[in-house]
């Protein structure tokens, strides 16, 4: 009886499988960032509440990594360090450490940067979808989605849409929006929430105020010389909306 339970025994070890390193490849976003947007409060403000970098792009294949923030694409080389955890290096000006949690990526603290907290976008992003391009589109929905009625202002009692891609109807003539992330466009605000409104190649900068379920967009008073970067203020209220 021996003999045959050594050759069973035996079988179950060959069947042993060796766990494969994980594969963090692919596009993750701050996806915290996103839900604290989504409860109806400042753009900005819920962004810089939650870190830096909207979203990381990993290839593992090539040892590449791309930290994409408001207004700029940090470029890095992807180094394992342990098992679940690697190094990003900036070209020897700074260095990044993700570590995989679960289904979390997180990027570690820095003496000049917090730590944060990045998830797979779902449904997945497109293949070759451009850097940033996946956080924006899901910060739309969340933010910017679903029937909103204009309470004041021009088409007053109508509704209006504003899809993830930035394209948008019933307001006015403009068929694109796109939020200010941060950047020039959150200096030239002046702290103040903006977005391009326009219709084709011809648009503005407004300034928009959300609170909770309500969109108000002022017309941004500019107060510079047109040899100066533009610093904005509110001006008059163009259009009251309310989410339903």
């Amino acid at each position: 009886m021996l003999k045959p339970l050594l050759i069973g025994l035996a079988l179950l070890g060959g069947c042993t499988q060796v766990s494969q390193p994980a594969d963090i490849s692919g596009i993750w976003i701050n996806q915290a960032a996103i839900e604290t947007a989504a409860q109806g409060r400042p753009l900005l403000k819920s962004l810089q509440a939650n870190g830096n970098n909207l979203e990381w792009h990993v290839d593992t294949r090539t040892g590449q990594a791309h930290a994409s923030s408001a207004f700029e694409v940090d470029e890095g080389q992807l180094l394992p360090k342990a098992p679940n955890a690697w190094t990003v290096d900036h070209n020897g000006y700074s260095r990044d450490e993700l570590h995989l949690n679960d289904q979390q990526l997180l990027q570690l603290p820095r003496k000049d940067l917090p730590g944060q907290v990045f998830q797979r976008p779902h449904p997945p992003a497109l293949a070759g979808a451009q850097w940033g391009s996946t956080f924006r589109q899901e910060l739309n929905s969340a933010y910017m989605g679903g029937l909103w009625k204009i309470l004041k202002g021009q088409g007053a009692g109508g509704t209006v849409v504003f899809n993830a891609d930035g394209n948008l109807s019933g307001l006015g003539k403009n068929d694109r929006y796109e939020l200010c992330l941060g950047g020039d466009c959150a200096t030239q605000g002046a702290g103040n929430d903006t977005l391009y409104l326009g219709k084709g190649d011809v648009g503005d900068s407004w300034i928009f105020v959300r609170y909770g379920n309500t969109l108000g967009i002022f017309q941004a008073i500019n107060h510079s010389r047109p040899d100066e970067i533009p610093q904005l203020s509110p001006g008059p209220r163009q259009w009251l909306l309310e989410k339903q």
